[in-house]
């Protein structure tokens, strides 16, 4: 009897549950059916490169996934991405909750993961900062060249020897944005800055966008640690503690002149404190200026060293790449003084070199999630307030029909028109479009102008064993990263 009881009512909750989730004409087709409670999470594939691809044949450029009970709607090509993040922003430029931002107990907060009225007055008054510091401008190039020169003076330290350099470019990388946040920067053998350069590499590396915590974050209790929510909560917290030590250290030393502010962290203070005198009202706060410290701190690490990361393993793989890069500085710029930033417009190959590293790597293919802050139509769907939104940059920078048949091979050519003069096309967008595009874009292309014009003028990059060149293959996560590497850096003679 009680056997039957358990099928009639299991068979109750199946037909309520088909019926409540059957195919809705005003949504985006779904390409497979989805499971109860669970909905499509047990569909997703660990990397979704190639199934989102596959999906997109046949559902289109836009089709539903529910991830849990949440509604996911993924996007794909330039034309609806720029639609729905640039042409409607207004609705499409919120943010869900993730469970590395919820965990910390204060959610919604900083630039990256907050959203509405706070965002907008969270990213304009850290704009408006890192451009007081020069952000883009000589004066921030100077600095990041103080820290190149470092890190090239600790490559030429190898001695040849084959060296994995992804934990030093990370903290070089680290260094700079911790200089223009706190004012200081880390020695490379710094015990305890390594570990957290690690645990922020965990961040990026044990979460995807669809990650099963994100959707049923109590997984976190649940003995063992298989689905990272552990991990990601000890890394997050760790993070946390330390730049929370770092402002506190700060509040205790009062800036009141704006003249004699040197970093990040003053400059916010000093804006809070003339908003509250002046009786404005204000999300500007210490939590705020934790969370943003968090935000800049994790975002100016992590993309930038792995972008690095990614050149110099295509270098490996296309040595003919990398010859061209050193001719053309040696034509343009020569070898008796380092390369600057106003070399930037003589290195058309160089440059051309980093774009078509952003375009293949595609390290953050999914962008970040955004959300439909109230009900919006989309190519004829209509999607409900809430609605969690992938903008798929893969289906953008590796299309055909922009980039060529080739699009999957490396060839920075493409990004050179007939007379020798780089091309940008509106298709790149490595750093996602719309008002929610990276923050730190333009801190970002500096810094890898300027780290790999003196890495490749100074040093040639050498596999470790000449008979085995390290693949190409990297680890699905929210940032792709290629698998661990060793390579020998040669000085130049």
């Amino acid at each position: 009897m009680e056997l039957t009881t358990c099928v009639v009512a299991f068979v109750v909750f199946l037909v309520i549950y088909l019926w409540l989730h059957r195919s809705d004409p005003r949504l985006p087709p779904t390409p497979v059916r989805a499971l109860p409670v669970v909905g499509h999470l047990f569909s997703l594939a660990q990397d979704t490169r190639q199934q989102f691809k596959q999906w997109r044949k046949q559902s289109g450029d836009i089709f539903s996934l529910y991830l849990g009970q949440s509604l996911v709607v993924v996007l794909n090509g330039y034309d609806l991405i720029k639609e729905a993040l640039v042409k409607q922003a207004e609705f499409f430029s919120d943010r869900p909750p993730f469970f590395i931002d919820t965990v910390t107990g204060d959610s919604g907060k900083g630039v990256i993961f907050s959203s509405g009225a706070l965002w907008k007055e969270q990213r304009s008054v850290s704009l408006s900062i890192l451009r007081s510091f020069g952000m883009g401008k000589n004066v921030l190039a100077e600095k990041i060249q103080e820290e190149v020169d470092c890190y090239v003076k600790c490559l030429a330290g190898l001695k040849e020897k084959p060296t994995d350099i992804r934990l030093m470019t990370n903290i070089s990388t680290s260094n700079i944005i911790c200089s223009i946040l706190i004012g200081r920067r880390f020695e490379y053998d710094d015990k305890q800055f390594q570990d957290l350069i690690h645990k922020l590499g965990n961040l990026s590396t044990e979460q995807r966008s669809g990650s099963v915590v994100n959707f049923f974050p109590w997984l976190r209790h649940l003995p063992g640690d298989i689905f990272k929510a552990k991990t990601l909560a000890m890394s997050t917290t760790a993070i946390l503690k330390m730049l929370s030590g770092v402002l506190n250290e700060k509040k205790r030393q009062v800036v009141v002149d704006s003249n004699d502010v040197c970093n990040f962290i003053d400059a916010y203070i000093i804006e809070r404190n003339k908003r509250t005198q002046a009786g404005v009202s204000t999300t500007l706060d210490d939590l705020n200026l934790l969370k943003i410290t968090n935000d800049l701190f994790s975002a100016g690490t992590e993309t930038t060293s792995t972008t690095i990361y990614w050149c110099i393993l295509y270098m490996l793989n296309y040595p003919e790449v990398q010859k061209k890069v050193y001719e053309e500085i040696k034509d343009k710029v020569g070898t008796d003084r380092t390369p600057t930033i106003q070399d930037k417009t003589d290195l058309t190959y160089l440059r051309a070199v980093i774009m078509e590293t952003q375009r293949l790597a595609s390290i953050v293919p999914l962008s970040l999630t955004h959300m439909v802050s109230e009900k919006v139509t989309l190519r004829g769907y209509t999607l409900p307030k809430g609605t969690w939104i992938l903008p798929n940059l893969d289906s953008v920078l590796h299309d055909k029909t922009t980039w060529g048949e080739d699009a999957m091979s490396f060839r920075p050519e493409r990004f050179i028109d007939n007379d020798g003069k780089l091309k940008n096309p509106e298709q790149f967008i490595p750093f996602s479009i719309g008002r929610r595009a990276c923050l730190g874009e333009s801190l970002a292309k500096m810094e890898l102008f300027l780290f790999l014009s003196n890495m490749f003028q100074r040093f040639q990059f050498l596999p470790a064993d000449p008979r085995s060149i390290p693949s190409l293959a990297y680890r699905p996560a929210i940032v792709m990263t290629p698998h661990d590497y060793q390579v020998r850096v040669v000085e130049r003679m």
